[in-house]
C-alpha cells in the first residue's frame, strides 16, 4: 500500500532577500498572471540538511561533494595510520573508480600559490557516512587491484537518511542511483508582490572630523511575502531506500521537523528574517500527494489581512479538493499560532514536537516496527 506523507505550510517573511537569482535580486515567478515571491526547493532542501544535523546521528547523514576523494582519504589515514597522505589519496581513487564513478584531477591555477592540485568527481556526489567508511575499508584491507564488484557493492546499501530522502544521480554510473522519497516544492507568495530596494550607508568609524560622508553607499533588493509551502514523503520508497522500518521512522520525524523550522539563510546577517510558519497542515495519505497551490491562483488581497486569509484559502482548497475527487486523507494534523475557524472539522491540532512523534510512530505502526 503507498503511504504518503503531504505537509503544507503558510509562512510569513518580513524584508528579505534569503534565495537570489544571479542578479542578486529575490527569485519570483509569475502565477495567476501576478509576480510572486518564490524561493527554490533547492535553497529549502539545503536548509533542511542541515537542520538533520542537529536532530541525527552522523552514521545517519551523508556528504555531497566534489571532492570524495578527500573523504575516503581521511578515513583511510584514519584506519591506517601507515599510509600517508599521497598513497591514501592514490588508494582513495582507486576505490572510487572501481565502482564506475569517474575521477579527475583538478590541477591549481596559474599564479595561485594556495591551492595544490586535488582529484574531483565530474559532479557533486552524495554519499552516506558509512558507504564512504566502507570505501576506505576496502580500501585499505584488499591487497593490489581494488575488486569492482566489491566497491560496487558498497554503494547499493547503507544509504544514509538524508541520502534516502533526497535521492543521488550519477550520470557516470547510473546504477547507483536512488530515486528520491521526498519532494519539495518552490515556496510561493500568496499574493503580488514589488521588489525594493533599500539604500544603505555604512560610516567609517575613522574617518577625520571635517568629513561629514559616508564611509560606503550601496543597494540591496528584498522583498516581503507570506508563502505557500509544500513537500510530500513517499514513505515507501523510503522504506525501500533505508530497508529499516525505524530508520524510516526517524527519516520522516527529522523530514517534518525540519520541513517546519529551516529556512534559507540568504542576508539573512542584513535582514535578522528568521521566522517559523503561523500554520502548517500535515496529512497522511494513501492514494497520491497533492499540492494547495491552486488556492492561491487569484492572489491574496493584502488589504484583508495576507496569513489570516491565506490559511483561510489552503483549507478551503483541501475542502474542495477532498469533496470533488473523494481524496480525503486518512489522517490530517495541524499545528497553528492562530486561531483559525472550523479547524476542527478538518485536523486534529497539535504542538510541533506532538506532531513529529504522532508521524513516527503512525509511520513505525504502518511498517510494523518494533
Amino acid at each position: 500500500m503507498s503511504l504518503f506523507i503531504d505537509l503544507h505550510a503558510i509562512q510569513s517573511v518580513p524584508p528579505s532577500n534569503i534565495n537570489r537569482d544571479e542578479d542578486g535580486s529575490p527569485k519570483s515567478t509569475t502565477f495567476g498572471g501576478t509576480r510572486r515571491a518564490r524561493v527554490s526547493s533547492q535553497a529549502w532542501k539545503r536548509a533542511m540538511r542541515n537542520d538533520f544535523a542537529d536532530h541525527l546521528d552522523d552514521s545517519e547523514l551523508g556528504v555531497r561533494t566534489l571532492r570524495m576523494v578527500d573523504q575516503i582519504a581521511a578515513r583511510i589515514t584514519t584506519l591506517d595510520a601507515a599510509i600517508d597522505g599521497d598513497a591514501a589519496q592514490q588508494r582513495a581513487t582507486e576505490v572510487l573508480t572501481a565502482t564506475g564513478i569517474k575521477v579527475e584531477k583538478v590541477k591549481p591555477r596559474k599564479n595561485d600559490e594556495n591551492q595544490d592540485e586535488y582529484s574531483k568527481t565530474g559532479a557533486l556526489l552524495f554519499l552516506s557516512n558509512p558507504q564512504i567508511d566502507a570505501l576506505a575499508e576496502l580500501a585499505v584491507t584488499t591487497v593490489g587491484k581494488i575488486d569492482r564488484k566489491a566497491a560496487k557493492a558498497v554503494l547499493s546499501k547503507g544509504n544514509s537518511i538524508d541520502l534516502a530522502l533526497f535521492g543521488r544521480m550519477i550520470a557516470d554510473a547510473p546504477d547507483h542511483n536512488v530515486d528520491a522519497a521526498a519532494q519539495v516544492a518552490h515556496a510561493l507568495g500568496t499574493h503580488a508582490v514589488v521588489p525594493e530596494f533599500d539604500y544603505f550607508t555604512a560610516v567609517d568609524d575613522k574617518q577625520s572630523d571635517d568629513n561629514a560622508g559616508a564611509g560606503m553607499i550601496g543597494t540591496v533588493e528584498f522583498n516581503t511575502a507570506t508563502l505557500y509551502r509544500y513537500a510530500t514523503v513517499n514513505v515507501s520508497v523510503l522504506e525501500k531506500n533505508l530497508g529499516d522500518p525505524e530508520a524510516v521512522a526517524r527519516g520522516v520525524e527529522a523530514f517534518v521537523r525540519a520541513f517546519i523550522t529551516s529556512m534559507p539563510t540568504g542576508k539573512r546577517n542584513t535582514f535578522a528574517n528568521k521566522t517559523l510558519p503561523s500554520f502548517v497542515l500535515v496529512t497522511v495519505r494513501t492514494d497520491q500527494p497533492i499540492n494547495f497551490a491552486g488556492a492561491f491562483e487569484e492572489a491574496v488581497d493584502p488589504k484583508q489581512g495576507l496569513t489570516t486569509v491565506s490559511i483561510k484559502e489552503l483549507l478551503g482548497e483541501a475542502t474542495r479538493t477532498y469533496t470533488a475527487f473523494d481524496a480525503a486523507p486518512a489522517a490530517s494534523y495541524a499545528v497553528t499560532s492562530r486561531a483559525v475557524d472550523g479547524l476542527d472539522e478538518v485536523a486534529a491540532t497539535l504542538s510541533l514536537r506532538d506532531l513529529v512523534t504522532t508521524l513516527g510512530d503512525e509511520t513505525r505502526a504502518r511498517l510494523g516496527a518494533s
